[in-house]
């Protein structure tokens, strides 16, 4: 199947590096079988109409179902600014319910998919990250003739017949984190930098997708330095910002790492802690640009983020649709050819970065889409290759 894709949204992430044409990797796995707030809430009827055909095509009818709340300069902002931008464009409908993140809004989810999908009225229905895939099987099993969509997880891809599973080649932007790093990490032109080529990366669970953003990560940062040593150790969950600062403070303090990349959700987010703690280190943000998100004086300490653009790939989705190509029962990987991965380039990024290094992390982007660069990828790894890196690079 050949997919020519050119995405040049402007989302809510700033990314100057440009993306060109190219094919997603397509899992073609035959399948096997308190009332929440409300953003631009219609009657069912309503709805229902709003859904149509018109000159320039169909108009989808689309709800999205954040297990959170907007306002996270994150995956959620993400997707409400791509369907924003099918909306603004006349392309879609959209129906947004904001179900709350806590642990005693769970129930919501569950009651909330089962209620929206009830309606019957919506094209597609969407939803995201790890922590709704359970919810999604039951209920697109109780639901066949309803379409979804979920972002950011693979967890059941391809045995659901009415879902696809959008997910983002995260090794290729650990490719441009690892090799923007070590470039980085011997100019001691920058404040903060030591001339030893050594770096940090805090993961969250030791995972296939947590080691995919690794092994880009090491494989990039060796292009540009095969000396470099990249000291890796896993906080095993995502919310212990504690034990991602005691790490990074040993970096920091035994290994003379000056950059840490964070990849382990809120909890990485100690490692911007140790950087500033110790005033001798760089933090670098992952998934959405975390000089955004982050305290003044972290997000001072921040040098660029690794993005994973969700917006972009809800619109790539739709395009796809009114082209008559359909993912239903499929995983649809999507990288940086398609806009669903990059890195932020304005802000600390063009303060501090070289000349030399800005033009090697654009001719390494344009090396990724030729394929001139394939990026080695953790999923379905059996450890061997990752836990060889790791050995390799380990100060």
């Amino acid at each position: 199947m050949k997919i020519l894709i050119a995405l040049t949204l402007g989302l809510i992430m700033t990314v100057s590096i440009t993306a060109c044409g190219g094919e997603p990797k397509v899992t073609d796995t035959p399948a096997t079988g308190t009332e929440p707030a409300q953003t631009e809430t219609k009657p069912a009827d309503e709805a229902s109409a709003a859904a149509s055909t018109t000159d320039e095509g169909k108009v989808y009818n689309i709800a999205f179902l954040v297990n959170g709340n907007l306002g996270d300069k994150s995956f959620f902002d993400s997707a409400q600014s791509g369907l924003n931008q099918l909306k603004s464009s006349g392309r879609a409908t959209v129906t947004t319910i904001e179900m709350g993140g806590s642990e005693g809004d769970r129930p919501r989810w569950a009651s909330t998919l089962d209620d929206v999908s009830a309606e019957g009225v919506y094209d597609l229905i969407i939803c995201g990250t790890f922590q709704m895939p359970d919810y999604l099987k039951d209920t697109a099993a109780n639901y066949p003739d309803q379409k979804y969509a979920i972002f950011d997880d693979n967890t059941y891809s391809g045995e659901s017949p009415n879902v696809v599973n959008l997910t983002y080649r995260q090794n290729e932007m650990g490719y441009l984190i690892g090799l923007f790093a070590a470039n980085m990490t011997t100019d001691t032109s920058v404040d903060k930098i030591n001339p030893e080529p050594n770096v940090g990366f805090v993961g969250g669970v030791d995972s296939p997708v947590i080691n995919d953003f690794l092994i880009g990560f090491i494989e990039g940062a060796q292009a540009a330095n095969p000396d470099i040593k990249v000291d890796v150790r896993y906080t095993n969950d995502y919310v212990d910002t504690a034990i991602a600062k005691e790490y990074a403070i040993s970096m920091i303090n035994d290994n003379k790492c000056d950059i840490i990349w964070g990849c382990a959700g809120n909890a990485g987010n100690g490692a911007a802690e140790a950087a500033h703690e110790t005033g001798k280190a760089w933090f670098i943000g992952v998934d959405s640009d975390q000089e955004l998100t982050l305290s003044p004086d972290l997000a001072e300490l921040t040098l660029t983020s690794g993005l994973k653009n969700v917006g972009n790939s809800l619109v790539w989705l739709v395009d796809e649709w009114d082209e008559g190509r359909t993912y239903w029962g499929q995983e649809v990987n999507l990288g940086i050819a398609e806009g669903g991965v990059g890195i932020v380039t304005d802000k600390n990024f063009a303060k501090y970065a070289s000349d030399e290094t800005k033009a090697a992390l654009q001719k390494a982007q344009e090396d990724i889409l030729s394929g001139a660069i394939k990026v080695d990828t953790a999923i379905g790894d059996t450890g061997d290759k990752v836990n060889q890196l790791k050995n390799a690079v380990q100060p």
